[in-house]
């Protein structure tokens, strides 16, 4: 048996601690809020998580609520009509071969809390210190550091090289709410990309409350869109997500007029830069940690990867930990790990920052192409659940092209 510290109860970290628990070793997590604190906060994030990282969690024996969540069974994309119409230029719908899920993290982790101290794992409630975390890596063989918040966070320096962007790409905000018309036949993300505005996504998910629809609002940094500043109370948060709707998308708007808030927490907003961070952090002892999820990944939510990120790498750096056996976890096998989650989650963060650019024509050719072949919008639409597969066809003019020819000649 092996003692691990893991800093931070969020996805990432409560789903490795769990899989080490099960696995026979002793973890303590440590994090800076009860799991009534998280209950009854403000939201945290929109987590739909699509089929892969839903197998994970069922795999380890913690998705409690596949028969209580409603299900998200395709993605449907939509582009407005630039003359002003209220039509769409683009609609089309895939279907996913299998159904993603979006619990509330207030609902989800102070489950996962209260499994994790079941199976014997000890939880510390309080704001670490590098000097804790300094402690906690002399007391135990591996420290993980899952939360990338204040001093903690600075601990683990920028990579530049992988970092696209320094700055904010969008205003971010979140409206959890009841009272939407159900999307026919299916229900579906509804994806709706604004040019030089935003956009806007939709989905069915389970709040702490029962089931619900959470907005998801991305406003190009200065746009109409980035306009949460001056919005005060909840009532306004609601009310300005609903004239976005009113002013851009009537469709959406027609789903939403009489929706409420599920709750009072039920909405947020911010903005921060997507940054990718080296993964292993040195502290004052000389001492080495190992950084996991937003930690050294933080992701703008535009292709809805963080929780499914988070979940990947937390079985990606399990599997890596259990098969290290009892060997020491120096600075090469961390910078290794780190290293098996690159490999797949490059190709994450490649095409959420390409959706976070002006889209470039050949993209907008695929995009339209999707509404007259079916089997583009299926493999799109699958995508969101292993983005390595839109690679190279959705990021190479030439590959585009040869693809879509392909398509075509199939029909």
């Amino acid at each position: 048996m092996r003692k691990f510290t893991i800093i931070g109860g969020g996805q990432a970290g409560l789903m490795l601690g769990l899989g080490l628990l099960k696995a026979g070793h002793q973890v303590r997590i440590v994090q800076n809020r009860t799991a009534d604190d998280i209950e009854q906060g403000r939201v945290l994030s929109s987590q739909c998580m699509f089929s892969n990282s839903v197998g994970h969690e069922r795999e380890l024996g913690i998705d409690f609520w596949a028969d209580s969540c409603p299900p998200v069974q395709g993605i449907n994309f939509m582009v407005p009509n630039p003359d002003g119409s209220g039509t769409k230029l683009i609609d089309w719908t895939g279907r996913l071969d299998r159904d993603a899920y979006s619990v509330d993290q207030r609902v989800k982790i102070p489950r996962w809390m209260a499994e994790f101290q079941r199976l014997g794992g000890q939880i510390v409630i309080k704001e670490a210190s590098v000097a804790d975390i300094d402690e906690y890596a002399r007391q135990d063989d591996l420290v993980i550091v899952a939360s990338g918040k204040g001093e903690v966070g600075r601990m683990f320096v920028r990579d530049d090289q992988k970092s696209q962007f320094d700055k904010p790409m969008r205003a971010l905000a979140l409206t959890y709410v009841n009272g939407m018309v159900p999307r026919e036949p299916h229900s579906a993300v509804q994806f709706n990309l604004i040019p030089e505005v935003g956009e806007y996504f939709v989905f069915p998910a389970l709040t702490t409350t029962g089931p619900c629809e959470i907005m998801v609002f991305e406003g190009a940094v200065g746009g109409p869109m980035d306009c949460w500043h001056d919005v005060k109370s909840p009532e306004a948060h609601l009310e300005k997500s609903l004239d976005i709707l009113k002013t851009f998308l009537p469709w959406e708007y027609e789903r939403s007029a009489n929706c409420t808030l599920t709750d009072n927490n039920g909405i947020l907003a911010g903005r921060f830069p997507p940054t990718i961070r080296h993964p292993v952090a040195t502290l004052p002892s000389g001492r080495k940690v190992l950084g996991l999820g937003d930690t050294v990944c933080l992701n703008d939510p535009i292709t809805g990867q963080g929780s499914n990120n988070a979940a990947k790498g937390a079985v990606i750096y399990l599997k890596r930990i259990l098969e290290h056996g009892d060997q020491p976890y120096d600075e090469s096998w961390m910078q290794g790990t780190f290293d098996s989650f690159w490999n797949y989650a490059q190709w994450v963060v490649a095409w959420t920052n390409m959706l976070l650019l002006p889209p470039p024509p050949f993209v907008l050719d695929i995009m339209g192409h999707a509404q007259a072949l079916p089997q583009l919008a299926h493999r799109m639409a699958n995508g969101f659940d292993d983005p390595r597969d839109f690679f190279p066809w959705f990021a190479d003019p030439s590959a585009a092209a040869d693809y879509l020819d392909e398509l075509k000649k199939a029909a």
